[in-house]
């Protein structure tokens, strides 16, 4: 809010002296210098021939003459450091309180697609997959927020050997459990205790109608029934982790629907595919300064990279001017391949994104939680929001960049005290709501927008500044495609709220229009700190 009217008035005052308008940043201000600064001085020197020490003193006259600065200083080698009056101040907590929330600008209708959490349904979610699906789903929920439109996305690798050696696997548990001996799961098949007790409600739908039989439409029929049976466990878990997808996209349609066939045809007719060794190739080298990769096997087989550009064409014939992929650190090889493909498909620069993310490690105490405990067993998403809570899981996911590899602390994400950051934030929320208890019970009137002009302290204006930073920190999570600038700025804005709740008396039945404005500060916060916790997929309580 204050960004832009200071943007503003800068661009009225380099009119004035320059008669033009050129591009030049405002930015918070360490507070040692002010509230906010610009560059405009530096960067526009050229137009008028002088230093920017010269120029920048220029705006400033202009700049003196407007309301809205207290003071207007000059910093080597030419910025220029603004200090609000307090009257502008309050216009964002007005605004505020006034609409119910931060008035967040709509900066883009545009078609996007985020695509996260694809997996193969061939086990449930563990910790990894926990970490992108949250990612995605912050993401998701923000730049929806910024007025684009949205599709969340999850791509279902419903056809390969994997697939086929997860019905496999299936099958021998099926029969391990009806009494068949000397049966083994294929070495690189499915050794996970889930399918067991997927097997078990097998036997309760079917009996021992597939006991010791094998044949093609055996092998489709328990490939079917193990990826239905994992996937409704996985909606589950999505379910529970408060992550909805629009579509759940099938490998397998396309190949059925023709497009990976029309993909083909296209990279053969512009002359990007040859024949080697039985096998068909992609001409990757000539696009990126990567090998060639193959395409169908020499046994008829499609690669999962094929599929993968089909799936990519087929988002683009569906309308979305972007598309950003989460993916984890170790697919990291398969960006050059697709970005090859992607220009030899014809798709324009900037369509393909891929936001990669490190792995994670629990930590409990001082020790590392393996992840991995025996062949086929790890552990889970499931298993970690049962431990820790929905809410912790989901904070913690978000709060540490995706570029950086996770230390998950299970003791600190369940401590009930202030060093926990999501406890911090939420009891934030929970102390605004008992102060409005506590004024309902002494009978101090709370009216909205009223009396604000009787905030003056310092913790109280630099609560207002906090707050005016929301929208920057939106701006800065679609920026960067980084969910931890969401938890940065509530955390700033809870340390700034705790401040101001130790340091000033909010409700006193002995002046009642200065426990109004404090009130009202406190509500401008609690809407604030609600839309934060909202688009993290974090629960505000009211008490705690």
């Amino acid at each position: 809010m204050l960004k832009q009217m200071i943007k503003e008035t800068v661009e009225k005052a380099v009119l004035d002296v320059v008669g033009q308008i050129y591009p030049f940043e405002v930015q918070q201000a360490p507070k040692q210098f002010g509230d906010f600064a610009t560059n405009a001085a530096l960067v526009g020197a050229k137009y008028v021939a002088k230093s920017p020490m010269n120029y920048a003193e220029q705006l400033r006259e202009r700049l003196l003459e407007t309301d809205l600065f207290e003071s207007v200083d000059i910093a080597k080698p030419g910025f220029i450091n603004f200090k609000l009056r307090k009257p502008a101040l309050l216009t964002v907590l007005k605004r505020i309180v006034e609409n119910d929330g931060y008035p967040i600008s709509k900066i883009s209708s545009e078609k996007i697609q985020f695509e996260y959490g694809s997996a193969n349904p061939t086990g449930p979610f563990t910790v990894g997959h926990g970490r992108q699906l949250v990612i995605g789903d912050v993401l998701s929920n923000v730049f929806k927020q910024l007025g684009y439109d949205v599709t969340r996305e999850m791509y279902i690798n419903d056809a390969g050997r994997q697939i086929k050696l997860l019905g496999r696997s299936l099958w021998v548990r099926y029969n391990q459990l009806l009494g068949v001996e000397n049966l083994e799961i294929p070495q690189d098949g499915y050794h996970g205790e889930y399918l067991i007790d997927i097997a078990k409600k097998l036997i309760e739908e079917q009996g021992e109608k597939f006991k010791e039989k094998w044949d093609e439409e055996i092998s489709s029929f328990f490939e079917t029934y193990a990826v239905k049976s994992i996937l409704e466990d996985m909606k589950h878990d999505l379910n529970d982790l408060g992550c909805t997808f629009d579509v759940y996209y099938s490998e397998k349609s396309l190949i059925e629907d023709g497009t990976v066939n029309e993909v083909l045809k296209i990279l053969e007719e512009k002359g990007y595919t040859y024949w080697k060794d039985g096998a068909l190739w992609f001409k990757v080298s000539e696009l990126e300064n990567e090998e060639d990769k193959v395409l169908i096997k020499k046994d008829g087989s499609l690669t999962y990279f094929l599929t993968d550009i089909a799936y990519h064409y087929k988002k683009y014939k569906r309308g979305f001017a972007k598309v950003y992929d989460i993916w984890g650190s170790d697919h990291h090889g398969h960006i050059p391949r697709m970005r090859a493909a992607m220009k030899a498909l014809g798709l324009p620069d900037g369509f393909f994104n891929v936001i990669l993310h490190q792995f994670v490690t629990l930590k409990r105490g001082q020790e590392i939680v393996r992840m991995s405990t025996r062949a086929g067993e790890f552990v889970t998403l499931r298993e970690l929001m049962d431990e820790v809570g929905v809410d912790a899981t989901r904070y913690f996911f978000a709060m540490i960049d995706p570029n950086t590899h996770m230390i998950f602390d299970l003791n600190l994400a369940k401590a009930k005290s202030m060093d926990n950051p999501v406890y911090y934030v939420q009891y934030a929320h929970a102390r605004i709501c008992s102060l409005f208890e506590q004024a309902k019970l002494k009978n101090v009137e709370f009216v909205k927008g009223k009396d604000l002009e009787l905030l003056g302290e310092e913790p109280e204006l630099d609560l207002i500044r906090t707050l005016d930073g929301f929208e920057d920190a939106l701006l800065d999570v679609a920026r960067t495609l980084s969910p931890n600038k969401l938890t940065q700025y509530l955390e700033a804005l809870a340390y700034s709220f705790h401040t101001f709740y130790t340091k000033c008396l909010i409700v006193d039945p002995n002046n009642p229009k200065l426990s109004n404005a404090r009130l009202n500060l406190s509500y401008g916060t609690l809407v604030v700190l609600k839309k934060g916790l909202q688009l993290l997929g974090v629960s505000a309580p009211e008490k705690m």
